[in-house]
């Protein structure tokens, strides 16, 4: 798995020798990663907190499970909406899109759009409360580290039906030994 680009659209699967427990088992799609940083949501910390409690105008326009999702430590009373649409979205307001190369264009929707202008054109949505952030520099020498292993995203990976499998099913699906990681327990010492 050497070599792949660290750039949006890509999936970072948290190794088990990352100590830090705001990651631990995670699957981190980044969002933006240039000069001056890398940005991402974590795909599979769905919380029990329905987004209607929150969110109620986008209650119906997520896909389940209809929760808000932890998507990392960072500004997490901050709420990040990551949609797809099914075709490039230039008419659609409160759209920017990041990427398409999972098969469908994927991007974040301003949650201050009201939800009339936006909901015919998305195809899938989640929000995430927080986010997962690295400084220049930062992500490549915890890459480098052995924290985070780089890998393709899949298109069922950004709204999976079971997010909390995601970790494991991401990792037996990479070539050679990483796959094997997926059946480490998450308490060694259970080994």
């Amino acid at each position: 798995m050497e070599g792949i680009e660290v750039s949006a659209g890509r999936l970072l699967v948290s190794s088990p020798m990352l100590g830090d427990p705001n990651f631990a088992r995670s699957i981190v799609l980044l969002l933006n990663a240039d000069d001056d940083g890398c940005l991402g949501v974590i795909l599979n910390r769905p919380s029990t907190m329905p987004v209607g409690e929150v969110l109620a105008p986008w209650a119906g326009i997520v896909r389940g499970p209809g929760v808000l999702f932890r998507g990392g430590p960072v500004e997490t009373d901050a709420a990040l909406a990551v949609a797809r649409i099914d075709g490039p979205g230039d008419d659609l307001v409160g759209w920017r899109p990041l990427f398409d190369h999972t098969g469908l264009v994927t991007g974040l929707v301003d949650l201050d759009t009201p939800v009339e202008l936006v909901e015919g054109g998305l195809a899938d949505m989640r929000i995430y409360a927080g986010y997962a952030g690295w400084s220049a520099g930062q992500l490549e020498a915890e890459i480098d580290s052995g924290a985070w292993i780089v890998v393709p995203a899949e298109a069922g990976d950004l709204f999976a039906p079971e997010p909390e499998r995601l970790w494991g099913q991401v990792l037996r699906r990479q070539p050679g030994e990483v796959a094997l990681l997926a059946t480490m327990p998450a308490d060694p010492t259970h080994n």
